[in-house]
């Protein structure tokens, strides 16, 4: 699709910065570890992450999707739909498919060693959006690879989703302070940074807890739903305990995190 990767790239580029300058107007936390050090680590996660990608999985979801209209494969491709309903059935779908992935990478012994380095992070900010294991990104990658075989979605509905995706992740991991009432109107449809943060708490049944990535109704539906961190949210401790050392900033000690 012509633009996608400017779309892409731009709109990630813009939401970090925005949120990056959020944070330091309106925090919400105090940090407790270098920040540039975290920020480095955590982009270059993301730089790697990317490379690789490239390099097993070229294929990228929106040219699939297109490759799948063109061919008339995937359920919303052969069941006819106004345009409009096709667009927002996928965005849903896709999101709840990213929802129970999460819960699966919390749930599944292996899958959680790969995943716990988003976790290890002893602060949280918009940096922390981008922070996965490069193994468990292409992993995502190739489920979501396998939903929109099954769905077939249009490929402006795929663009959207990836770019609302990135955004949230930006979004919601943000050290950024709404006040209560704004917090509570935009948590009927958006994951808020204050809902999200309960998820990286310390604790095991905040942290099994607020799954979503974009929007917030999912964890209300399947039950894993809490609303405010027991300790609240300036004095609630980040992490992991079982690594608290900053050692664990640096980019070897992240990419083996999972064989520890």
């Amino acid at each position: 699709m012509e633009f996608e990767s400017a779309i892409r790239l731009g709109s990630f580029f813009f939401i970090l910065l925005a949120a990056g300058a959020a944070e330091y107007v309106w925090p919400r936390r105090q940090l407790t570890a270098p920040k540039i050090r975290r920020w480095i680590a955590n982009l270059s996660m993301s730089v790697i992450s990317t490379i690789l990608l490239r390099l097993l999985l070229p294929l990228v979801p929106t040219g699939f999707a297109l490759y799948l209209a063109e061919h008339n494969w995937g359920l919303l491709n052969i069941i006819p739909l106004p345009n409009w309903l096709s667009f927002l059935l996928a965005i849903l779908l896709l999101d709840m498919l990213i929802y129970w992935q999460h819960v699966l990478f919390h749930q599944h012994q292996l899958l959680w060693r790969l995943h716990r380095m988003h976790h290890v992070d002893t602060d949280i900010d918009a940096s922390t959006g981008i922070r996965f294991h490069p193994i468990e990104i292409v992993l995502s990658m190739i489920l979501k690879l396998a939903a929109i075989a099954l769905l077939g979605p249009p490929a402006e509905a795929v663009l959207a989703f990836e770019v609302l995706l990135n955004g949230c992740a930006l979004f919601n991991h943000a050290n950024v302070r709404f006040p209560a009432r704004v917090d509570a109107l935009l948590r009927l449809v958006v994951v808020t940074p204050d809902q999200h943060r309960v998820h990286h708490s310390t604790h095991p049944d905040e942290f099994n807890a607020n799954y979503g990535f974009n929007f917030p109704w999912w964890d209300r539906v399947f039950g894993t739903y809490v609303p405010q961190p027991k300790e609240g949210h300036t004095a609630m401790r980040i992490g992991l305990n079982i690594f608290r050392d900053h050692k664990y900033i640096s980019i070897p000690r992240l990419l083996s995190l999972p064989f520890i």
